[in-house]
């Protein structure tokens, strides 16, 4: 009996010798292979041990590229490559890197740009960024807490013109006349003469921005000059500047609609992202669920 176990027992060796000598060649197997390819490919850079390929260089320039710019992205790209690498093998010679940590890290990132990826082709399929004038209305009008004013704002005529310009003792008359041909002259000798301009309409804009680089910005007290003037006119070494004031909101107030439009559209299209977005993640796992693609395993 002790023969017999004995012969067994060098039966099981000899097998696990076996599976391992027959792993190894497997392995080596493998590594020739890797190797071999790895002869057939043509290499653009080496740092250490790791080398860049030509066909990882694959999809970095798009179509239609010119030929400079391509050997310039290229050209920055296999850098860029370098200095990544030589980093790694400085942190590896000087820190212990948790290979397992780095890897997972890896996977996640990986998953993430892939998931990215199809979520935005997903939400530019489906999305619906048609957004109605009664429900931009209807958001206002929900949430006027949250349109409160963070500057003073105008609607009115701006006009910066050299001192030598031509007839700009006619620019204020020109400024509040209504007939069409005077606003059309208007708006010809601003495009001819001045150094900046805003014409009146009916959108609304920054008070600061609009009198940016001149000396209305310097006005020490805006809101009482926004409560004091409707038009005001002023010089400095090379320029002559005229303001028209329409209609003005002060900061801390709520804001006209017309001012948070642009916003208000934006907010409910990005809400309707995140929601298709959502509606994503929830029909492929209930789809998968219901398909029995996976399982949970007890621990």
């Amino acid at each position: 009996m002790q023969k017999l176990s004995h012969i067994s027992t060098v039966g099981k060796v000899a097998s696990i010798v076996m599976a391992i000598i027959l792993c190894g060649c497997e392995l080596i197997r493998m590594k020739n292979e890797q190797a071999e390819a790895n002869n057939t490919r043509k290499a653009v850079a080496r740092v250490h041990n790791s080398f860049l390929y030509q066909d990882e260089l694959i999809g970095i320039i798009p179509a239609g590229t010119l030929r400079e710019d391509s050997v310039a992205r290229v050209t920055a790209y296999v850098n860029s490559w370098i200095r990544k690498q030589l980093v790694i093998n400085e942190a590896m010679k000087n820190i212990d890197i948790n290979e397992a940590e780095v890897e997972r890290k890896v996977l996640d990132y990986r998953y993430s740009l892939i998931g990215y990826e199809y979520q935005n082709y997903y939400i530019k399929k489906n999305l619906d960024d048609s957004v109605s004038e009664r429900e931009i209305q209807e958001y206002y009008k929900e949430g006027l807490d949250n349109f409160i004013l963070k500057q003073n704002i105008i609607q009115g005529t701006f006009i910066k013109v050299p001192k030598e310009a031509p007839r700009t003792k006619q620019i204020r008359e020109l400024m509040y006349s209504k007939k069409e041909k005077d606003v059309a002259e208007l708006r010809s000798y601003c495009l001819s003469f001045s150094a900046a301009y805003h014409l009146s309409d009916s959108s609304w804009i920054e008070f600061d921005k609009l009198v940016v680089n001149s000396p209305l910005a310097e006005i020490p007290n805006k809101i009482q000059f926004l409560r004091s003037y409707n038009f005001y006119e002023t010089t400095d070494d090379e320029f002559l500047y005229f303001l028209k004031i329409d209609a003005y909101k002060i900061f801390d107030n709520v804001s006209p609609l017309e001012f948070v439009k642009e916003d208000i559209k934006n907010i409910i299209i990005n809400k309707r992202k995140v929601e298709l977005a959502r509606k994503l993640e929830e029909d492929v796992y209930e789809n998968a669920a219901k398909s029995k693609d996976f399982e949970v395993f007890d621990k």
